[in-house]
C-alpha cells in the first residue's frame, strides 16, 4: 500500500495555460447593460406619441374647415334660392302689371252688360289665370281711406261718415304677394264740417246736471 504524506492536499487539475482566475465563475452582467434598449424604446414611445398628436391637431384643423365650407355652401345655396325666387316674382309682377288695363277693360264690360258670348269665357279664363298667378283685387266702398293702398281721385263731404271713407272705386287696385302693383284709385268722402261741433250741441253734455235742459221748467 502506498502511505498518503501528510500535509498534502489534493487540488483539481488545472489545464496548462490557464490561471487560477480563469477557473472561478463569472459573475452574471449587471442590469446596466439592459439601459440603453430601454432608452431606445422610450424614445420610440414619444416620438409615435408626438406623430399621433400632430394627426389629431391635422384632423381637427381640416374638420373645422370641411364644417366651415359646408356653412359657407348652405349660406350660398340658400342666397341663390332667395335670388332666384326673387327674380321669379319680379318677373311675374311685371307680367301682371301688364295684364292691368286688360283686366280694366274686362271690369268694365262687365258693368255694362258687355261681357257676353266667346268674350265673357275669354275674359273669365284670363281672370282665372292671374289669379292662380297671385294676382289679387282690393278696394271695396265703405272702407276707411288709408293712402298707402288707395290714391283719392275724387273728394267730397258727407254727413253720414265719422272718417275719410272711400265712398266709390273708381278704379280697383291690385296686389302680387306683398307687392301693390297699383292702388286703388276711390272717390273719398271727409265728415260735413261742423257736424262734430252740432253733434256735441245736441248732446246730453248741454243739459245740466239733474238731466234738465238749462232754462227748462223745475218741478214744485
Amino acid at each position: 500500500m502506498t502511505e498518503e504524506t501528510p500535509g498534502f492536499e489534493e487540488k483539481p487539475d488545472v489545464p496548462s495555460g490557464a490561471t487560477p482566475d480563469d477557473a472561478e465563475p463569472k459573475a452574471a452582467p449587471s442590469s446596466e447593460g439592459a439601459s440603453p434598449a430601454g432608452d431606445a424604446a422610450a424614445a420610440q414611445v414619444a416620438g409615435l406619441t408626438a406623430q399621433l398628436d400632430q394627426v389629431r391637431t391635422a384632423l381637427t384643423e381640416r374638420t373645422a374647415d370641411l364644417q366651415r365650407l359646408q356653412a359657407e355652401y348652405q349660406n350660398y345655396r340658400r342666397r341663390v334660392e332667395r335670388d332666384r325666387i326673387t327674380v321669379k316674382e319680379i318677373a311675374i309682377a311685371s307680367i301682371l302689371t301688364e295684364l292691368l288695363p286688360v283686366l280694366d277693360d274686362i271690369g268694365r264690360a262687365r258693368e255694362h252688360g258687355e261681357l257676353v258670348g266667346g268674350f265673357k269665357s275669354v275674359a273669365e279664363s284670363l281672370e282665372t289665370v292671374a289669379a292662380k298667378m297671385g294676382l289679387q283685387q282690393f278696394g271695396k266702398e265703405g272702407e276707411p281711406f288709408d293712402p298707402t293702398i288707395h290714391e283719392a281721385l275724387m273728394h267730397s263731404y258727407a254727413p253720414d261718415v265719422t272718417e275719410t271713407t272711400c265712398v266709390a272705386i273708381l278704379q280697383p287696385g291690385y296686389r302680387f304677394g306683398e307687392r301693390n302693383l297699383r292702388p286703388a284709385r276711390v272717390a273719398v268722402a271727409e265728415p260735413q264740417p261742423g257736424a262734430t261741433q252740432a253733434e256735441k250741441g245736441d248732446s246730453p253734455e248741454s243739459a245740466d246736471g239733474n238731466g234738465k235742459e238749462n232754462g227748462g221748467p223745475e218741478e214744485g
